[in-house]
Parts: structure tokens; sequence; C-alpha cells
């Protein structure tokens, strides 16, 4: 299951809408076959792993990251294929997520004499498919909120210098992010401050664009700015509220750009209705890189899955050197977000950690002890 688990990893950020999937044969202990899921609209992991076992599929045991598919989609179902190759055993680590269809390729498995056991690595699955787990039921897309300071805290200095705090290995993670969601959320603050590109540069490839979403209440958004240019402007969203002007809505629009009106809401721009929206796009996962207030607006929605935090070995210092998150702080400790299964790695020498935030408790009522 390990590697059926990397096998899987190799389609992330290229699936969307469905999830990563990896498949392994083996047959008297020996790998036949392997393969994954590497973009929507082309074959699921089955196919590819039992195309490279061929007859050696037959009485074999078949390995898979998720449930088997039992219904036609773009393609035909896997449980299907798996009953005509004559598998013997299935393990698959978890089943679909999707409750309209959870059970039943194992259903169709078990109907056909193929036994199945599933939950072999099943937290490992679900941590690789934790976006396609939770869109696949809120219809809308997970978010990574990405943060990057100095080990006191600070985003920038007074001056609003920030280049770079973090390392270059950390900019290649970041980057890596970037490639896996394919959707890069900013508030116009940034965009007018730092002119980003926003695109994904790795190591050996060629540069990528992503989706560039700036969070611009009132579209005011210089048309001079990189994104806006010919050629990058239909790769940029800008998401306005209702109170935007209609000509920079008509000019925005003109530079090529979409256009997305949302409503407004007690807290700012209605952001679960821009993550619906992504959704319907076909993207499951958009990472949300800045500032600092866009970055709060975003726990306060709720609306944060995964938080990614680059801390680097610097002391800044100074009651005027920008935090990591904007808004106001709240009054007791107990109010703050808790961050559940924590995770931490060094990236060169930065500090890597991510985990889920939760939600803060409700604040005490009154009369209650504060001792």
């Amino acid at each position: 299951m390990g590697l059926a688990l990397e096998l899987a990893r190799k389609g992330l950020g290229r699936t969307s809408p469905n999830p990563a999937v990896g498949c392994v044969v083996v047959r008297d202990g020996r790998v036949v076959g392997r393969g994954y899921h590497p973009r929507a609209g082309e074959p699921h992991a089955e196919v590819f792993a039992l195309g490279e076992a061929g007859p050696a599929a037959r009485g074999a045991d078949l390995y898979v990251t998720l449930e088997p598919c039992s219904h036609h989609g773009r393609t035909p179902p896997c449980a299907d294929r798996i009953v005509a190759a004559g598998v013997r055993r299935v393990v698959a680590a978890m089943a679909d997520p999707n409750p309209a269809v959870a059970g039943r390729g194992f259903d169709r498995l078990r109907a056909a004499g193929v036994r199945v056991e599933v939950g072999l690595s099943e937290p490992e699955a679900r941590r690789l498919n934790e976006a396609f787990c939770l869109t696949i039921v809120e219809r809308r897309a997970f978010v990574h909120l990405k943060l990057a300071a100095t080990l006191d805290g600070r985003t920038a200095t007074a001056s609003g210098d920030s280049r770079w705090i973090t390392s270059p290995q950390s900019r290649e993670r970041v980057h890596r992010l970037r490639d896996q969601c394919g959707v890069v959320a900013i508030g116009v603050g940034t965009a007018e401050a730092d002119d980003p590109r926003l695109t994904v540069r790795l190591p050996g490839q060629a540069e990528r664009r992503t989706i560039r979403v700036v969070l611009d209440p009132r579209a005011r958004i210089p048309e001079t700015l990189w994104m806006l240019s010919p050629g990058e402007a239909a790769s940029t969203w800008i998401a306005c509220g209702p109170e935007a002007p209609t000509d920079r809505i008509g000019a925005l629009a003109r530079r090529g750009a979409r256009v997305l009106r949302l409503p407004q809401g007690p807290r700012g721009l209605d952001l679960r209705r821009l993550l619906e929206e992504i959704y319907a796009a076909g993207r499951m996962e958009v990472l949300v890189e800045g500032g600092s207030e866009t970055a709060r607006r975003f726990l306060d929605a709720g609306l944060v899955d995964r938080i990614h935090l680059f801390y680097a070995p610097r002391l800044l210092g100074g009651r005027d050197a920008a935090p990591m998150l904007g808004g106001t702080s709240p009054e007791r400790i107990g109010e703050a977000w808790p961050v559940e299964d924590l995770e931490c790695e060094r990236v060169g020498p930065d500090l890597y950690l991510t985990g889920r935030p939760g939600r803060p408790p409700p604040s005490p009522g009154p009369g209650a002890s504060a001792a």
C-alpha cells in the first residue's frame, strides 16, 4: 500500500475534480502491475495497473488507495475491470467519501466473489485526498493558507521589506503547493504592493500559470499590473463586491479578466461563495498567500482547511513590523484558534509546520470566572 500511496501522489494537482489514486497488483509476492490516475478524463489507476499486469492479474491481489468506482462516468467502472481481470483480493485504503456512491464498488466486487479488505493505511490515504474528501461533501474548494515569518512572527519590516524572509528551499515548497492547488488567492493590497506573478516556477520545469484570484471589494486593482497584461489577464479573477463601480468592472472585463461580483457579508466579501465558484470551475484547492488581512478573513470565516507555516531562523522585533495575521486580537488566550494534527519538519534552514485550524471555543458568558 505504501507503493500505491507513492504512486497516487504523482497525480496531485492534476486530477481535479477527481481524487489522486494509486494502484499496485501483486502476484505471488511480486509486483506485476502499477498505475496512478494522471488527470481527469484519463484512465483510472486500476486500469493502468491491470494493463501492466496483463494475464498475471488473474488470481492476484490488488492494492488501491481508494474504493474502485462502480459507476459510468468519463471512464467505465473500475470494479468491472477488476472482476473481468480475475483479481482474487482487493485491499483498499478507504471507502469512497462521496455518500452517494460509497460502498457500491465494494458491493460489486463482493457480489462477484472478490475478497475485499478495507482500512490499510487509511489515515495516510485520507490525508492524501483531504481536499477531495471535503469538496465532494461541501461543494467548495479546499483552502490552504500559507504564512511565512521570522521566529518572532514578523512578515515584513516597518518599511514593508519582506524579500526574502525564508530560504530558497521553503520557496520551492511553496511553488509545489501552488502546483498542487492550481489556484492562488491574494488581497488587492498585496497585488498593488508586490505586482506578483503567482506562477509555478520549479527546477527543470517550464513556468506554469495558476488561476490568480484577487480579493478586491471595490475593483480598484491597477490595470498596469503584470497579471492584467495581455496573455495573462485571462488567468486572473477579480472578486469584487456589490459596491464596485460598474465602469471599473467593465474595464477589467475588457482587459480579459474574469470578474466575480460576490455578496457582501458582515465581515466583507462572501468567501464561501467565492470557494463555490472556484469548485464549480473544476478546481478543488486554492492556496491563500496574502496578505495578513486576507488570511485573517479566511480564518474568521472558518474557511481555512490546512495551514502551512514557514519560520525562518531570524528575529526581527519592533512593534511596527508586520504581523502574520491582521485584525484585532481576542481578549483571551482561550479564544485563539487551535491548530490540530500538527506536523513539523525542517526545510533547509527553516522550520515548516502544517496542521488543521479548529474553531475557537465560544467566549465565556457574563459572570463566567476568569480565575
